[in-house]
């Protein structure tokens, strides 16, 4: 296993890890490339051009398999245009370009990580620090403040996430290796969470929304978007195929 990072790693280095140090932008696609070569399967934590540029290069590269910076709902749930896109929707297209010519790749679902909700929120861990809502707070609950923002749509119905560990997420991951074909999605969950308590309904988070942009809020419009997406399922579904496919008891 090799570690791509665009700086380098010392305390991974330390733990005996390989990192190598890459660039993606364009006039280094021949280095990135060279880099990738041998290399069977990616697993991508990058977004945006990053990603593009990755993708474009494992191919080049006859990489076999490809994984995007997915680990959200499942994609057929998303709105287009979509806010919360971040340049997913331009690499499943470009992998889905890429699959016609031998390179298998999957989508890895695992609705909404519980260390969102914990002390610091995702970016205490490292996570989701690009995203906008990565603090404790800004998605749902802010536990250590006992305080919550729990969605629910105009028919009055809760609404509904899955929810996977990041470490729970890693081993699923790992497991997923082994399997001899990818299909388009691999779904994986610990829980699955339905909110009882009525607190905000569709038509307040709208209300909300357009009170973020008319202010020029941006963090204040994206929890906003995270919160009508809650309602309109995106961080949900019923059926987690992985959880039946590997050895893995999430906690």
């Amino acid at each position: 296993m090799i570690i791509l990072s665009r700086a380098p790693k010392p305390q991974l280095t330390a733990k005996g890890y390989q990192v190598v140090v890459v660039n993606y932008a364009n006039t280094h696609r021949q280095e990135l490339e060279f880099k990738l070569a041998g290399v069977h399967t990616v697993i991508s934590l990058v977004s945006g051009p990053a990603q593009i540029a990755l993708i474009d290069a494992a191919a080049q590269a006859s990489v076999r398999r490809f994984a995007p910076a997915e680990f959200e709902g499942p994609a057929a749930l998303r709105p287009q245009p979509d806010a919360l896109d971040r340049g997913k929707r331009a690499a499943l297209e470009r992998l889905q370009y890429y699959q016609t010519r031998g390179m298998q790749y999957t989508s890895f679902v695992c609705g909404i990580l519980y260390e969102r909700f914990g002390p610091g929120g995702m970016i205490a861990s490292g996570i989701g620090l690009r995203s906008g809502i990565g603090a404790e707070g800004d998605y749902l609950m802010h536990i250590s403040q006992r305080r919550a923002q729990i969605p629910y749509n105009t028919n009055g119905q809760p609404g509904t996430i899955c929810m996977t560990s990041a470490g729970d997420v890693g081993k699923f991951v790992a497991a997923a290796l082994s399997l001899q074909q990818w299909p388009l999605e691999l779904r994986m969950r610990g829980d699955r969470a339905h909110f009882q308590k009525d607190q905000y309904n569709s038509q307040s988070m709208e209300s909300a929304l357009e009170l973020a942009r008319s202010a020029g809020e941006i963090q204040g419009q994206l929890r906003a978007i995270a919160l009508i997406a809650t309602t309109n399922g995106r961080f949900d579904f019923a059926t987690p195929n992985l959880n039946a496919m590997v050895a893995v008891s999430p906690k």
